[in-house]
């Protein structure tokens, strides 16, 4: 199986590298775009549709190839709004559909023969806990009081690590807020100028971004903001503060005007989920402003002043499901949820799995998930101690977590696969969650995740909420998800 992994592999990197040796011509020649992306768009199908190479239940194949073809058509349309600068254009169609989707091959088979298991393919880092905003609910309980920062050599041996490791060219910034961030004279901004084969999704307030900063990050062209709102002008202003909505605007226009591909991303909670799913929403943030890509975050009950309450109730989440995979199979928006787009990523992405990710926080904690606070290494020790990022990724309570995974649905055959419309390690299976954490003895991250810890109301109402996601869609996915491939095992 490994030999035909290879096989695979090298087959759809050749083909891709002919392709997009087309992109530096194709940005602005709508013709010649179209036909590169188009060819693209094929390949994707012929390795997930008719391919398959990992044996996964064909609804979910369909699933990833709807996402794909999402993002390939999102990227068209944002070049062909002539809102996307020349090195912009570039940088989505060279650095990231190249070096990312297509790079770093070799460096991920040295990994699997070593380690039995493809290396994660990005990481999501918060260099700064610092922000100019003081959110409700805020996961990372950020504001102007925290000074907490990681130190740049660390910040920057964790990427050069990554990319030589394990072959990693995306890299997704988080905070705090980023464009706070400073250390020994060092920006943000000289992270990607440093590694600049390298594309950066940036979550960000917005309100920092004038119109010097977005011409940088055009002249850059491997860095994409997602500037995060929470519904529109009424929704936004109440948890992020008044006046922040227009702030938002100002930044949508400094970054069309400089040719700076954006996007947004949203926390869904019980308060402005109704308005998310509107038609109004829709339109307004990805037709007249532009934004190319969205992504969805559940309201989690962690972080300052955590609450049950706040969540989605498992009806408005099956709700929402179907309203996002409409705009993405329908409309052709790149929209994605770590909960909901679970079958397009093949479940539960945490702790290093094989394609997915882990988080470093601000003072170098190392957890298998922004939304699971509790780690048991440190990246500022463990270099000082002479330990990499394989080791930690190695450790017990990673390892646990994926094998919870693998016996969940990643290492199923199809037939078998584990409801991943219910993914979540900590939110849809929080008994295993509690068991892994516990066992591991893993520290809380802050003093908010400690008090969580110990609170037995709030382990109650997670499994509660558990069992009723069961409820809701347990007969989907059998219905939709298995029988086919019950079918298929009877002929």
């Amino acid at each position: 199986m490994k030999g035909n992994g290879k096989k695979i592999g090298l087959t759809r990197r050749i083909a891709a590298k002919s392709i997009l040796a087309l992109s530096s011509s194709a940005v602005h020649n709508a013709g010649l775009r179209r036909w590169v992306l188009k060819n693209m768009e094929r390949k994707i199908y012929e390795d997930l549709i008719v391919g398959n190479p990992d044996n996964r239940p064909i609804k979910v194949q369909e699933d990833k190839y709807y996402m794909g073809r999402a993002l390939l058509r999102s990227i068209d349309r944002a070049i062909a709004s002539g809102n996307i600068s020349k090195k912009a254009s570039r940088g989505l169609l060279e650095v990231f559909l190249g070096n990312v989707f297509f790079g770093g091959f070799y460096k991920r088979m040295e990994f699997l023969e070593k380690y039995g298991y493809r290396p994660p393919i990005f990481m999501t880092i918060s260099p700064t806990k610092m922000c100019n905003l003081r959110c409700i609910g805020c996961y990372a309980a950020s504001s102007g009081k925290n000074k907490e920062t990681l130190p740049w050599p660390v910040l920057d041996e964790v990427i050069s690590q990554a990319k030589e490791l394990w072959g990693a060219n995306f890299f997704v910034i988080s905070g705090g807020e980023p464009l706070l961030y400073k250390s020994e004279g060092k920006t943000i901004l000289d992270l990607y100028e440093k590694y600049n084969d390298s594309y950066f999704l940036m979550y960000t307030n917005g309100t920092l971004i004038t119109p010097e900063k977005a011409k940088r990050f055009a002249e850059l062209g491997n860095v994409t903001p997602a500037i995060s709102v929470e519904g529109l002008r009424e929704e936004t202003d109440y948890r992020r503060g008044k006046g922040v909505f227009d702030r938002i605007l100002q930044a949508f226009q400094n970054l069309r005007t400089a040719g700076v591909p954006f996007g947004i991303s949203i926390t869904a909670t019980r308060k402005n989920i109704n308005t998310i799913m509107s038609d109004e929403f829709y339109r307004f943030y990805f037709i007249e402003q532009g934004a190319i890509y969205g992504w969805i975050f559940q309201y989690m009950p962690i972080g300052r002043g955590f609450t049950l309450e706040l969540m989605p109730t498992p009806e408005e989440r099956l709700k929402l499901f179907e309203w996002e995979w409409h705009l993405v199979r329908e409309k052709d928006i790149f929209l994605a949820d770590f909960w909901n787009s679970a079958t397009s990523s093949d479940g539960c992405i945490a702790a290093a799995r094989s394609g997915g990710y882990f988080y470093i926080n601000w003072n170098g904690d190392v957890m298998p998930c922004v939304f699971v606070p509790y780690t048991v290494d440190n990246v500022v020790e463990a270099f000082r101690n002479g330990r990499n990022l394989n080791d930690i990724i190695n450790s017990g309570f990673f390892r646990d977590i994926r094998e919870w995974q693998d016996s969940y649905g990643y290492q199923r055959p199809p037939h078998e696969h584990g409801n991943w419309m219910r993914p979540c390690f900590i939110r849809d299976h929080h008994k295993k969650f509690l068991e892994i954490v516990k066992k591991h003895k893993a520290k809380p991250a802050d003093e908010d995740a400690k008090v969580a810890l110990t609170d037995r109301e709030y382990h109650e109402g997670l499994i509660e909420y558990d069992n009723r996601m069961a409820e809701l869609t347990d007969k989907i996915w059998q219905e939709h998800y298995i029988a086919p491939e019950l079918e298929k095992i009877k002929k």
